[in-house]
């Protein structure tokens, strides 16, 4: 096997870290470079385990790496504001997929200097006598974690950098060749997955540590998606060209079942994990950190050190956790007015670091499907509620505008903390008039006879004007009143892995074929997730108290015979808009079914009626192309090296 060249090989910057408001917390100093004599002393260990939590930023809360894990599926299409970054991943005809265009490049540039971090400290630190096997577990809980990141995204991909398979690398190089899928799960994944399970403790070392429970979500799901591509039943290319038969004899279904057995296992021994008691409790910013959540790319707003960015204003670029900024419309474009002739317009809904609002960049929209289909029922169960800013409330004192009140639809008044635009739950019995032609909303937002607030919609839905992504949103403490700082970065943590998700994969395995335990069949497993969902402590949009059981209605609508459709339905209901559907539509070989068609309004204001748009999605898409910028840093070993169709 030969060597790669990859972007910062020699190692990962150490960034300061913290991980939570405990005692236990990463802190280490800046270092550009790693030796191996470096990593057989303790401070070196913990230094390069450290640089293993913070390079999660670099991936997760990237806005271009977001935007790849969701733009061009079911879920969302590009916004009005989307360049070729969004345009590009639409697979529309508005742009064209290449290894220039493609934003996984975020992911391919990111994770081999930690995958050599990581290598390094497996071989170095058993040399160490203070350092315990726990800790050497961390760095191969997360060198597993980047190649099956990077095995799902390109395929197989290179095992060795330069000094042999799986070993650290010091020296860097010009040419690389590419490992089989079948090798990366075998060599790589599995095995170092296995391990952190065995090694790693049922409580982190630290606030937000790697555990047993997030190595078991892993290892699980890297058995589904592996199960998955051995079965290959739509028949998607794979590369480099390769059977399709597992080196250890194992066959599709007994990884299946393997999936099933470890997901259950993580549900049976939980550790210090467990399910929120109401779905609004999962995404809730002053809940932060809470036991649902097995991994996060952490940030804060006590130090732009230990933040990793500015706390007044973000550029867009990692470290910075700015991707719900690309999914938040420009709300800021709503108008009230001062008067009842509609000619004194104000903002009356301001830019503010607050969850409903932060700051707009409207690159990416959810398509009408997503409000009409997969959010259907809106009454019993609450994770739309619990998603979805729909309603955008006056705020406009905050910005020093004195006005008391404020003429809105209808002339009617509205004071700060009223609703001024309301994306409404389903179409209305009566004809919404968009015309704007005396209520001048400034976003094409029409009126209803005797409501102040202006309203859309499901099918008002535009690229311009939707509902903003409110489990992601932006949320601060020191606002002191006022707007805050909504331009900087998200000081909230990006949520990677929940401990939700393992009734999801038990529950896909088993409709796979998994044999199942008493009570955890897949509709057992499923009902889990849509119980809670059916229990409400508050109504998010409405900002009141709401207590309410539909618990068993939500149980009784589910399906008697639950399949893999059902079972995607319920993801993107579970974790809509945090990055999962291109991998989840990629593993199940739905993607071209789900997403080759969708629904949205155009790009302006006045852009009321839906429209139809096809995307041509071939099967050699399915794999991501090698960035560009690797291949140009390589020598002749680059002939061949990138996926088919990209060249």
């Amino acid at each position: 096997m030969k060597n790669i060249k990859i972007k910062t090989l020699l190692g990962a910057l150490v960034m300061a870290m913290v991980l939570g408001s405990c005692d236990d917390i990463l802190e280490e100093e800046p270092r550009s470079i790693y030796t191996p004599e470096y990593f057989k002393t303790e401070n070196g260990v913990l230094g390069g385990v450290t640089s293993m939590y913070a390079h999660l930023r670099y991936i997760y809360g990237n806005g271009y790496y977001y935007n790849a894990c969701l733009t061009g599926t079911d879920e969302v299409t590009y916004g009005s504001s989307g360049d070729g970054n969004f345009k590009d991943m639409d697979l529309s005809g508005v742009g064209q997929l290449t290894g220039t265009s493609s934003r996984s490049d975020v992911l391919w540039n990111t994770v081999y200097s930690n995958i050599n971090t990581a290598s390094g400290i497996i071989e170095n630190a058993v040399a160490v006598p203070t350092i315990t096997n726990a800790i050497i577990a961390e760095a191969r809980f997360f060198r597993a974690f980047d190649y099956f990141l990077l095995v799902q995204t390109f395929g197989g991909v290179p095992l060795d950098l330069g000094s042999g398979e799986l070993m650290f690398n010091s020296n860097t190089t010009k040419a690389s060749v590419r490992n089989t899928v079948p090798e990366v799960y075998t060599r790589a994944v599995f095995p170092d997955l296995l391990t952190a399970v065995n090694d790693l403790p049922d409580v982190g070392r630290v606030t937000g540590g790697a555990t047993k429970t997030v190595a078991r979500l892993y290892l699980a799901k890297a058995y589904l998606t592996y199960a998955w591509w051995l079965e290959n039943p739509n028949n998607i290319p794979t590369y480099p060209e390769t059977s399709r038969v597992d080196p250890d004899g194992h066959d599709a279904q007994w990884y299946f079942q393997q999936a099933y057995d470890v997901a259950t296992a993580g549900i049976d021994s939980p550790g210090s994990f467990g399910l929120q008691p109401t779905y609004y409790d999962v995404n809730l910013a002053q809940n932060d950190r809470n036991n649902e959540i097995l991994l996060y790319a952490d940030h804060t707003e006590s130090s732009e050190f230990f933040n990793g960015g500015s706390l007044t204003y973000g550029t867009g670029a990692s470290p910075d956790n700015f991707s719900v900024w690309m999914m938040t419309s420009n709300y800021t474009l709503i108008r009230s007015s001062a008067d009842t002739q509609q000619a004194n317009l104000i903002s009356s809904v301001q830019r503010e670091a607050e969850q409903h609002l932060g700051r707009p960049w409207s690159c990416m929209a959810p398509t009408i499907g997503v409000i009409t289909n997969t959010f259907a029922d809106k009454t019993n169960d609450s994770r739309y509620d619990g998603t979805f800013t729909t309603v955008y409330r006056g705020n406009w004192n905050k910005g020093g505008i004195t006005n008391p009140f404020l003429y809105n639809a209808n002339n009617e008044q509205v004071v700060p903390g009223d609703a001024i635009l309301t994306f409404l739950d389903d179409e209305p019995s009566s004809s919404i008039d968009y015309s704007n032609s005396v209520y001048k909303s400034n976003i094409g937002a029409g009126v209803l006879p005797g409501r102040a607030d202006y309203v859309i919609s499901p099918q008002g839905i535009n690229r311009l004007r939707y509902p903003g992504l409110w489990k992601l949103g932006t949320y601060r403490t020191d606002n002191n009143g006022g707007l805050g700082q909504p331009n900087a970065g998200n000081t909230r943590p990006f949520n990677i892995a929940k401990f939700s998700e393992l009734y999801l994969i038990a529950a896909e395995a088993a409709v796979k074929g998994a044999a199942t335990q008493g009570g955890r069949s897949a509709r057992d497993l499923v009902n889990v997730l849509r119980e809670r969902a059916g229990k409400w402590r508050f109504d998010n949009n409405g900002n009141v108290t709401k207590i309410q059981d539909n618990s068993a209605a939500m149980a009784a609508a589910t399906p008697a015979a639950v399949n893999i459709d059902f079972i995607l339905a319920e993801r993107s209901r579970e974790f809509y808009g945090e990055g999962y559907r291109w991998y989840d539509l990629v593993r199940t070989q739905k993607w071209t079914e789900y997403a080759s068609t969708y629904v949205i309004g155009g790009m302006t204001a006045t852009s009321v009626t839906p429209q139809t748009f096809q995307r041509t999605i071939t099967p050699n898409l399915y794999l991501r192309p090698i960035p560009q910028s690797q291949l140009d840093r390589m020598d002749g070993s680059a002939v061949g090296y990138q996926n088919p169709g990209y060249n």
